[in-house]
């Protein structure tokens, strides 16, 4: 049995050629039909081909590749992309394993994202040593309950009846009030005719009952119509008031009463009450030990003019009446007696009626709005006899 012919390749066109060349012969139609390697320059058939002729021939099996990368490209597939270029055929994806059914929801996308312009949180600051901190400022407090009275220096401002020091010592007149309201200041007595502070009234008599101040003396200056005289402190204030309404252009002030012994007293509220009857003699005139008129504190004024003065009730009317509204305070005078207090004080309104407390105490009654020492002081009304 004859041994097959070993297969050969045919030739191209090109190789045909160039063996042709080669061997000095015209290529034929049967060369084309046996291809044959072709020879290099050093040898025949069968040498292996020129490095760069290798070069050429896979540049030309290239080609089907490429396609196959465009194919792969045009299917939309990576894997596809790789094995193209790599002459591999695409292994296939791995199964799709379902996931564990849960009952959450699943976690939306924009929560997994971290915002791009989220600033990093900052770190703790440090706790300041407590050397470097400022020392702290020590706050005075009034002891709750404190006893004024315990104090050197208001002891002995009311030891020498210096009024104004006493007021100063306790811490002005509001702290003064204040002190009287809560009863923190024994010493600080409302009771004492000596002091201009007293009061007086239908539930509050003198102590005895027909108390009589040490002096009292006319005021300098003033037109005098009762032969009225006045604690010295009271008299100096009114001469000053009386002063300063002239001054203002407002008018003459005369005085029509102010001091009344317990005696006098009785003579004149005796005369109301026969007048009057008692209860309409309560209105405008105060019993025996009850009126302010005994502590030489309380002074009547009338209005002045042309050489001649008016009466009482002439006062409201007239430009010294406003003035006097007005500015009493700024010498140390109230108008005790005001209009709609008549259930606090007991009697009628009497503009005439001024009674002497001192510049401190005036002032802080006019600047916190207090009309009457019984508001004042926290004490109860006295509308009647008690």
């Amino acid at each position: 049995m004859q041994a097959p012919v070993p297969h050969t390749p045919p030739l191209t066109r090109r190789e045909a050629r160039e063996r042709a060349r080669v061997l000095g012969a015209a290529p034929t139609r049967a060369d084309h039909a046996v291809p044959a390697r072709r020879a290099s320059s050093l040898g025949g058939p069968g040498v292996p081909l020129a490095r760069h002729v290798r070069r050429r021939h896979r540049r030309w099996t290239s080609i089907p590749v490429a396609a196959a990368v465009v194919a792969a490209f045009v299917l939309g597939s990576s894997a596809s992309v790789t094995a193209a270029v790599a002459g591999l055929t695409p292994e296939p994806p791995p199964p799709t394993v379902a996931a564990p059914e849960t009952s959450e929801p699943p976690t939306p996308l924009s929560a997994l994202i971290a915002p791009a312009t989220a600033a990093p949180t900052p770190p703790p600051l440090a706790p300041v040593p407590a050397t470097d901190l400022p020392p702290a400022q020590p706050v005075e407090q009034q002891v709750a309950g404190q006893d004024l009275c315990a104090n050197p220096a208001v002891t002995s401002a009311l030891a020498a009846q210096d009024e104004a020091a006493v007021i100063a010592a306790v811490g002005g007149a509001l702290p003064f009030r204040d002190a009287i309201v809560t009863g923190t200041a024994a010493c600080l007595r409302l009771d004492d005719p000596t002091l201009s502070w007293v009061v007086v009234n239908k539930i509050r008599p003198f102590a005895p009952v027909d108390w009589a101040p040490a002096s009292v003396v006319f005021p300098e200056g003033v037109r005098n119509l009762g032969e009225g005289a006045l604690a010295p402190d009271a008299a100096s204030a009114l001469t000053a008031m009386v002063t300063a309404a002239a001054a203002a252009g407002v008018g003459e002030i005369g005085l029509q009463s102010a001091y009344r012994s317990y005696t006098t007293q009785q003579t004149s509220y005796g005369v109301q009450v026969a007048d009057r009857g008692t209860e309409g003699a309560d209105l405008v005139s105060a019993r025996p030990g009850h009126s302010e008129h005994q502590s030489g504190l309380a002074a009547d004024v009338v209005p002045c003019a042309d050489g001649a003065c008016g009466t009482l009730d002439d006062l409201a009317a007239t430009p010294q009446g406003a003035w006097v509204a007005a500015h009493a305070w700024e010498f140390g005078w109230i108008v005790r007696y005001q209009e709609g207090r008549t259930d606090v004080t007991g009697y009628a309104p009497e503009p005439w009626h001024l009674r002497y407390v001192g510049t401190d105490l005036a002032r802080a009654m006019h600047e916190n709005g207090f009309t009457t020492l019984e508001e004042f002081f926290g004490l109860p009304a006295a509308p009647t006899y008690g």
